[in-house]
């Protein structure tokens, strides 16, 4: 069932163009993924848009621990769609694909740097928990500060966003994609 359709292009109001051309102008180049859905709510769309474009483009973080974030809050909202998506951007950012493996079983990979850890139980434990320890947040202000931090935090909110968009459209994974591939 296609519960957010694609809108035909010469269907879309005054919002949705102006939505979309913000998409297309961006740097994602297309409306794609949990954008077709949100089209369906053009000044929404356009928001979450940005947030995500600071998330994924302009954060301080390194771009491999923003993907390895985005990796565990797919997992954790059984997301296969973002997963699918960011495994690939994640490998082209330096990830180790064991991390990755072991992210896809729910499992901590044991031989991540000190960097890698800290964003994995930080993420782990803001999806799981909606909440930190005093020892997992210093970590990370530790080394990002707490701007790192609270970035850190939004990525994991934004990509429930998504992962509830995309499950709740039922947006199907590319023809042969497995899901949660390691």
């Amino acid at each position: 069932m296609d519960r957010f359709p694609r809108i035909p292009e010469g269907q879309w109001s005054p919002e949705q163009r102006k939505t979309a051309d913000s998409i297309v102008a961006g740097q994602r180049g297309e409306v794609r993924g949990p954008f077709v859905a949100l089209l369906h709510s053009p000044i929404l769309a356009e928001r979450v848009q940005k947030l995500g474009e600071y998330l994924r483009f302009e954060t301080k973080l390194p771009e491999r621990l923003v993907e390895l974030g985005i990796l565990v809050t797919a997992r954790d909202t059984d997301c296969a769609n973002i997963w699918h998506s960011h495994r690939a951007l994640a490998l082209k950012a330096g990830l180790a694909p064991p991390i990755i493996a072991a992210i896809a079983q729910r499992q901590r990979q044991s031989d991540m740097s000190q960097e890698e850890a800290a964003v994995f139980d930080f993420c782990t434990m803001v999806n799981r928990d909606k909440n930190l320890d005093d020892p997992t947040f210093d970590r990370v202000v530790s080394f990002w500060g707490r701007q790192g931090a609270i970035d850190l935090i939004a990525v994991c909110g934004y990509y429930v966003l998504l992962a509830m968009v995309l499950n709740t459209a039922r947006f199907p994974l590319p023809d042969g994609a497995v899901p949660f591939a390691p």
